[in-house]
């Protein structure tokens, strides 16, 4: 097998002598790549961003930011890289380099002062500068002139979308890049200020070529291995010999434990790459998403297809973070406060389940068994989600943190209700942060079905939903604070449902 190495601003750099468990960030700084800084190392910063070379949504190949503090820099082997150092263009010997357009824009309108965060921001600006499918319009986004929130950006009173700029830059690309001293202003000056690529370009070029194909990966150093497989069948014949395996996919779970609470794995299993997790199609009765796509690829690849999901996705984390997590990372974790497992409830989806024997199909609500624990036994991997058809027309979802993007959350709530000539014919509603395990509120979707939905029915099932799982008190919100947002949420989708229907 070839000895593990990474193609790194277009050279070739051997893995060896890094640990399994080094981080892309580490890896960098220690070849002195030292533009790719360590701010918080959970993924919550960007000061760490750097761009990948991945399979392409729109094109062969995407350039996608991603946390270089949270990702193994094993689970690069064979692909390439690009850090904030290599997207300027060397010049003559004894020149300096010409800057990237985004640098440049940086530069001049004073997007940086310390400097310490505006790699990352780079980078990250960068990925949204090579996005296929960004389009420049004459004017600013417009939309319904109410100053309200939307998946897409908060519009003011004009109708304005300051969020996207009349370049098509989407502001929610820097999502997941904090800044402490310069202020955003000129940050979004610079961003908004950026054109189109230039044909000669060679980023924009290499878009046009396919991304390395995966490379099967067995980096052993002293006790510990990183190891990847080809095919689904080689990888859980793998993880039967192999029971005390972790699974990482983007890793934005298992990075965290790593930096903040030095957690080591005698041997990590990588799945993102494997093609049979990779899939999305749409059945005549259900919807088929791989459990290794990124959140980033479903909510492209379906353009608002789902609008649970749609809604769901502004909200789960940054776009840095969604650029390498998955639904399987976040349903395998078995988390109560994941973002994902109060939709896919209300959504009745259910999971494929498989091991080096076959498959099995678990409805998402039979899933989960007790904290961070669920029906998946150590050799299974989840394949799938499985979403059936048709949706429910009326969905919203909510979720309560402290922060609008980027958070942790509180409580959070998810709706999907069939109604029928003002009838409440079917209601399914998945609730997250209220018990040891995402749940269904079954009692208030009976309290819901076959009445009217108005104010008086509305209202009572909302005191039903109140008391729904058992909440407790938490440094993030106290359990009568909880009980009060459930109810709240379920009178803010009965709002919003009838201003829709009115307008």
């Amino acid at each position: 097998m070839v000895a593990a190495r990474i193609t790194v601003n277009g050279k070739e750099t051997p893995l060896a002598p890094a640990a399994p468990h080094t981080t892309v960030l580490d890896f960098l700084r220690e070849r002195g790549l030292t533009g790719t800084k360590e701010g918080c190392a959970e993924g919550e910063c960007g000061a760490c961003s750097v761009l990948v070379a991945r399979p392409g949504v729109h094109r062969p190949t995407d350039w996608v930011a991603v946390n270089a503090c949270l990702l193994p820099a094993a689970a690069l082997d064979g692909q390439e890289l690009i850090t904030s150092e290599g997207l300027a263009t060397a010049g003559p010997p004894g020149t300096a380099p010409t800057l990237h357009p985004v640098q440049e824009e940086m530069a001049v309108r004073g997007g940086s002062q310390c400097g310490y965060c505006t790699p990352g921001f780079v980078c990250s600006m960068a990925a949204e500068y090579y996005r296929p499918d960004r389009r420049a319009s004459a004017e600013p986004a417009q939309g319904v002139a109410d100053g309200t929130d939307t998946a897409a950006g908060h519009r003011d009173g004009d109708g304005t979308d300051h969020e996207h700029g009349p370049n098509g830059f989407d502001l929610h690309a820097l999502s997941g890049n904090l800044c402490r001293c310069t202020g955003y202003r000129p940050i979004r000056d610079a961003a908004f200020a950026v054109g189109a690529p230039l044909a000669e370009d060679p980023l924009a070029r290499r878009r046009e070529q396919s991304p390395p194909a995966p490379v099967a990966t067995d980096y052993v150093r002293d006790d510990s291995a990183f190891l990847r497989r080809n095919t689904l069948a080689e990888t859980l014949r793998l993880l039967r010999e192999r029971p005390d395996a972790v699974v990482v996919a983007g890793s934005t779970d298992w990075g965290v434990e790593v930096n903040i609470r030095s957690r080591r794995a005698g041997c990590v299993v990588a799945v993102d790459r494997l093609p049979e997790l990779r899939e999305l199609r749409v059945e005549s009765d259900h919807i088929e998403i791989g459990a290794a796509l990124t959140l980033t690829e479903i909510e492209r690849r379906l353009d608002g297809g789902v609008p649970l999901l749609a809604d769901l996705f502004p909200q789960f984390a940054s776009r840095l973070i969604r650029n390498g997590a998955t639904l399987g990372g976040n349903l395998g974790t078995g988390s109560p406060i994941g973002d994902s497992p109060p939709v896919l409830l209300a959504l009745e989806a259910s999971l494929v389940l498989a091991d080096a024997d076959g498959e099995r199909e678990v409805a998402l609500a039979d899933y989960f068994t007790g904290y961070r624990q669920s029906v998946r036994r150590p050799d299974e991997l989840i394949r799938a989600v499985r979403v059936p058809l048709p949706l429910a027309p009326v969905t919203a979802f909510h979720k309560i943190a402290k922060r609008r993007f980027d958070d942790i959350s509180s409580v959070a709530a998810a709706f999907a209700l069939d109604i029928e000539d003002g009838i409440v014919r079917r209601a399914r509603i998945g609730l997250g942060g209220v018990a040891a395990t995402p749940i269904r509120a079954l009692a208030t979707e009976t309290a819901l079905e076959g009445r009217p939905w108005a104010a008086e029915t509305v209202e009572a099932a909302a005191e039903v939903l109140r008391v729904e799982g058992t909440p407790m008190n938490d440094h993030r919100a106290s359990a009568d604070y909880r009980s009060a947002m459930l109810g709240q949420s379920l009178l803010k989708t009965y709002a919003q449902t009838t201003e829709a229907v009115s307008s």
